[in-house]
């Protein structure tokens, strides 16, 4: 699977895609500098903590840190120090399978998960950050290893807006566990998808997403599209799957067609809620039919809350 990764240069933008990626890095910029840029590294605070060293132990001191490897060769209290570390690493997995060019006239689900990914990633940036990238489809497709600086956010604004899917499936586990083997030091993982994959559902990915959020911070940020919740009422139609390609005639002024659509339609978002409920991780919705960055807002707001109140009851 390695081989196929590709890592996008920064010296391939040209032309159009330099357009596109310069008004995205424009449009990413205005949303943190108007909106949240302030609520960021308070969200996320205290997330990671690094060893520093060791001293002898004091009264008053935790007695949780004591470090009972060097206490018992010492033959007294020793207590472990750690400090905060102040850079954070972010790491994007941004689904391209086929499910994600479905959309309004306005935009996509791909389109929309560009714009999603390069805000946080502008926001990261800000801070001095690291940033990595991973696009997938059926498996694994880009990877952009975290770094710092503006050319390499270009780098992963032109991976976001060039690349062209090689595949049509969702895969979604693979996507997961290739992050957890190529992240082994704890980052923030946003998990950018519309959380579809037909052929094995919620449990083909339920334990990768459960590994990853043991090891990392996860946020799924789940896209979707108006027209994936309702079956209109338009007689024969005939819809394709645009991951597995196959196609199927459909009656939709049966009711009962109707009403089994949007039933399926509400157990598979019961499943996914469940799968990310259990894995610990965080979870917002964001749709073509509406602005993403109230519920970004909400998003890193409701963190930064619940760390607040966390520090009052430990205080």
């Amino acid at each position: 699977m390695s081989r196929s990764i590709e890592r996008p240069d920064a010296a391939a933008l040209a032309g159009s895609l330099a357009r596109e990626v310069k008004r995205l890095e424009i449009r990413a910029r205005r949303r943190v500098d108007s909106l949240f840029a302030g609520n960021y590294h308070s969200a996320f605070k205290g997330q990671g903590i690094e060893f520093a060293e060791v001293r002898e132990y004091q009264p008053g001191d935790d007695v949780r840190a004591i470090d009972w490897n060097v206490t018992a060769r010492a033959g007294r209290p020793f207590i472990k120090l750690f400090v905060e570390e102040r850079q954070l690493t972010v790491i994007l997995a941004v689904d391209v399978s086929g499910s994600t060019r479905v959309g309004t006239s306005a935009t996509t689900k791909g389109r929309l998960q560009s714009e999603v990914a390069a805000t946080i990633a502008a926001v990261a940036a800000r801070h001095q950050d690291r940033v990595g990238l991973v696009l997938f489809a059926g498996e694994p497709e880009v990877f952009v290893p975290p770094r710092k600086g503006r050319r390499h956010l270009l780098r992963v604004y032109s991976a976001l807006l060039g690349h062209r899917a090689k595949s049509e499936g969702t895969g979604l586990g693979t996507a997961l566990e290739f992050v957890a083997r190529v992240q082994r030091r704890r980052a923030i993982v946003f998990l950018i998808s519309d959380m579809l994959a037909p052929a094995t559902g919620a449990a083909g990915y339920e334990s990768g997403l459960l590994r990853l959020a043991r090891q990392h911070e996860v946020t799924v940020v789940r896209v979707g599209d108006p027209r994936e919740d309702v079956l209109p009422r338009a007689g024969l139609l005939r819809l394709r799957d645009s991951e597995s390609g196959r196609s199927y005639l459909v009656d939709t002024s049966s009711r009962r067609v109707r009403r089994r659509f949007e039933e399926n339609r509400a157990e598979r978002d019961r499943e996914v809620r469940r799968a990310v409920a259990r894995a610990g991780a965080e979870h917002l919705e964001v749709s073509t039919d509406r602005p993403f960055m109230p519920a970004l807002i909400a998003h890193f707001g409701g963190r930064r809350g619940n760390q607040r109140a966390a520090a009052g009851r430990s205080a």
